[in-house]
């Protein structure tokens, strides 16, 4: 299982996204949309079909992975890691987070402004023409942050419990929300369990980044007390119940200001703030962020590892 995982690991950091090699998550999001249309009927309890839904390709993304190792550790172990360690690098994304970000870096470091905000509108659900510099660079902030979680850490903490099937379940959960896990009028009934389910999925590893991102702000010698303080004081303030830990310690880390107003397709929301006003938003912190994240991430497979031994040796201590 360690094997599978610090091999999928490597493969992300030095390949990244295979973007021309055939993803399980393009599939799980035209399965998703498929059965939408099938489930998403006006004549329907909305909020039955919405479960169906998350079932369906949650179960369709476990077995589909626990039946592809399967069939691998049939013809060897040697098979069963390289297939596990392929399907588990697929949900991970350190190099991609990192790309994407960096392009958002080097258009501000270009003072092309449009191009900023284009490229950081890759990365984010709000609207972003309108958006000045600050407002891009707490953009890149906030999604390297939330995503540490969504495309790292989670993916990491189930792969080492269940391995590539579990991992891949997670992944559909995540995928789901992304898609169906809208509180807008079309989706707030039909997304409704899918939304909870990554809330759900997301509570213990958002929970380990508390400690974890001080660590990692010390390592590259950030504000690390702050980075606890502030999560400690402002993790609980976002609407979501796991984005905001995250957010609070990178915001505490870089000494700036996080949450306010964002516009998504026109509508306004007024997100509480996080962190304090410590200096000016600059296109650094874009960069110091991506550092964080990369070590952050590190740091949480290394704490793996350690933690699957020490459950190991109890286990057989046991029994």
């Amino acid at each position: 299982m360690i094997a599978q995982v610090v091999v999928a690991f490597l493969l992300d950091i030095l390949i990244g996204d295979p973007y021309r090699f055939p993803h399980p998550v393009k599939g799980m999001g035209k399965l998703i949309q498929i059965l939408e249309k099938v489930l998403y009927k006006p004549y329907f309890n909305l909020k039955i079909s919405g479960v169906i839904l998350g079932l369906l390709v949650v179960g369709v993304s476990f077995f589909g992975g626990f039946f592809i190792v399967s069939l691998g550790s049939k013809a060897g172990r040697w098979l069963e890691i390289t297939v596990g360690s392929l399907l588990i690098f697929t949900t991970l994304s350190v190099k991609d987070l990192a790309k994407q970000a960096k392009e958002v870096y080097m258009a501000l470091d270009n003072d092309n402004i449009k191009l900023a905000r284009e490229k950081v509108g890759k990365i984010v659900g709000r609207d972003t023409a309108c958006l000045s510099k600050s407002e891009i660079v707490r953009a890149a902030v906030e999604t390297v942050a939330e995503n540490s979680v969504d495309g790292v850490i989670s993916p990491l903490f189930f792969a080492f419990l269940g391995g590539a099937p579990l991992a891949l379940a997670y992944k559909a959960i995540n995928t789901l929300d992304s898609m169906v896990g809208y509180r807008n009028q079309r989706y707030k009934e039909f997304g409704w369990f899918s939304a909870r389910l990554d809330d759900i999925a997301n509570f213990i590893p958002a929970r380990i980044t508390f400690l974890i991102v001080p660590l990692a702000a010390l390592l590259i010698k950030g504000r690390w007390k702050e980075s606890f303080k502030v999560a400690m004081r402002d993790g609980r303030k976002s609407p979501s119940p796991n984005a905001g830990i995250p957010e609070a310690g990178f915001a505490g880390a870089l000494g700036i200001e996080l949450g306010g107003t964002n516009f998504y397709q026109g509508r306004r929301e007024d997100r509480p703030l996080i962190g304090d006003n410590l200096k000016e938003k600059t296109k650094e912190d874009v960069l110091i962020a991506i550092r964080l994240m990369q070590v952050l991430t590190i740091l949480s497979l290394l704490i793996f590892i350690g933690g699957y031994y020490l459950i190991d040796v109890v286990l057989n201590k046991i029994f």
